[in-house]
């Protein structure tokens, strides 16, 4: 008898671009069909660099629309980039569009956060690597915001949308491990670094958050009442349940507009020497930590490729994969890679040799990060001692045969690619378990991912 086929609805947006996507879930089988797609960018407002948050909510319910021609929809699940946030009033009213986190204001914010915690201190609690847009450096620096003395809640992004569609407040726990103000041990807000501002209660991956309300119901055709279930709602949270790993001998690269690269553990690792080479212990689903580094991303490419027009990016990978080896790399943490706009220039000014063409920049942008990948995998096992066989590639960068032939060379390791929807595909697999159609570990959800085909290719 064929097996019955149960509907996800699966919210997915990240820094450049957002879609809402079908999960099919049939037996041992896993569909994903993307229904709707938008895209995503911040842009100067008010004097800083802000998210069109109220429009892509917009966008989700014109996904849920496109999602209510599949039938009955079990639930729907939200993941989103990490960090930013929004500030609601009293009433539960969005104050403000959300300041991205590539926006300049946490300058002199990060002086002021270290003089009352040193970092080794912040370290010890939060067990987070340190980057200036962290949302703990953020809220030091909206506290100068006229904004602040009205916000009765911080709410991160993807909270906010689900507080939109059910009404309910909550936090999710693996997002909130990014924001620098949760205990790393204990996965609950730490006392030592309150803000003044309250966050919604946490809640862990496969709870029901809350209903859809009646207005979102007929706005959207999906029946009122339809749970959406809290999932890793943090991106690459969400991209790690979709590992086809069948050893635990492995590391990640999630490789979209960031790369997030590491390896998953039972318990976090806050030693001098992981805070030195800059790693951070995220919250993972069922309590896993996830052990990375944020490093440098396709957001090199993809603000070049908008400086190059009449330039297609095949094209461009074929003639960078002709240039011979060894050419001009960039630290793809640099802070001055970091804004909008002129990129190549950018690149070229930080390169260790010239760049005279949109080809070579592209070489150097790809060798640059297979190197970080590589150099990152390296720290991960001697920090950890977990010995690793093979690199996961999923997310966009999965579709880049030259840099996972770059890192599959620099690296020494196998190399696999995809899935690409890897964090769509995760969102899906922890909604499917928390209603009964899916593995109940995540080691038995892997393994049937690794043994239905979610891997494109290998290298070598």
């Amino acid at each position: 008898m064929p097996s019955v086929t149960r509907v996800f609805g699966a919210v997915d947006i990240g820094a450049s671009g957002g879609r809402v996507v079908a999960g099919l879930v049939a037996g041992d089988r896993t569909a994903l069909r993307v229904v709707h797609r938008f895209p995503n960018r911040a842009v100067e407002r008010d004097g800083h660099l802000r998210w069109g948050f109220t429009a892509l909510y917009r966008e989700v319910l014109t996904g849920l629309r496109a999602l209510a021609a599949f039938g009955d929809v079990v639930s729907v699940g939200i993941d989103t980039w990490a960090v930013d946030y929004g500030l609601l009033d009293g009433d539960g009213r969005l104050l403000a569009e959300p300041v991205s986190h590539r926006d300049g204001r946490t300058a002199d914010a990060v002086d002021r956060v270290h003089a009352r915690f040193p970092p080794e201190e912040l370290y010890a609690v939060n067990g987070l690597q340190f980057l200036p847009f962290t949302t703990l450096y953020q809220l030091e620096a909206e506290r100068l915001s006229p904004l602040w003395d009205r916000a009765a809640h911080v709410v991160l992004l993807p909270d906010l949308l689900a507080y939109w569609l059910t009404g309910e407040l909550g936090t999710e726990v693996t997002n909130a491990s990014t924001t620098g103000l949760l205990d790393v041990r204990t996965r609950t807000w730490s006392p030592t670094l309150a803000t003044g501002v309250p966050f919604p209660p946490l809640q862990e991956p496969g709870e029901v958050r809350g209903l859809l309300r009646p207005g979102v119901a007929a706005a959207t055709g999906l029946p009122a009442g339809t749970p959406v279930t809290t999932v890793g709602s943090h991106d690459t949270a969400s991209a790690v349940v979709a590992l086809p790993a069948d050893s635990p001998r492995f590391a990640y690269v999630s490789s979209g507009t960031w790369s997030l690269v590491g390896v998953e553990l039972p318990a976090p690792v806050v030693t001098p020497r992981a805070r030195r080479l800059n790693f951070a212990n995220e919250g993972g689903v069922d309590g896993r930590t996830r052990f990375l580094r944020n490093v440098g991303g396709l957001w090199l490419l993809q603000e070049s490729l908008r400086e190059w027009p009449d330039h297609d990016l095949p094209a461009l990978l074929a003639e960078a994969e002709a240039l011979p080896p060894g050419g001009p790399t960039v630290d793809v943490d640099d802070p001055a890679l970091l804004p909008p706009g002129d990129m190549p220039n950018r690149i070229a000014a930080a390169a260790t040799g010239p760049l005279r063409t949109p080809a070579e920049t592209v070489r150097c942008v790809l060798d640059s990060l297979a190197a970080a990948y590589a150099r990152t995998v390296d720290q991960a096992v001697a920090l950890t001692g977990r010995e690793v066989d093979v690199i996961h590639v999923v997310g966009g960068g999965s579709r880049n045969d030259l840099l996972c032939r770059l890192t599959a060379a620099l690296s020494g390791r196998r190399v696999t690619a995809g899935p690409v929807e890897a964090t769509a595909l995760g969102n899906v697999l922890v909604q499917a378990r928390a209603h009964g159609v899916a593995p109940t570990t995540l080691e038995a959800l892997r393994a049937r991912l690794a043994r239905t085909g979610a891997v494109r290719r290998r290298f070598p």
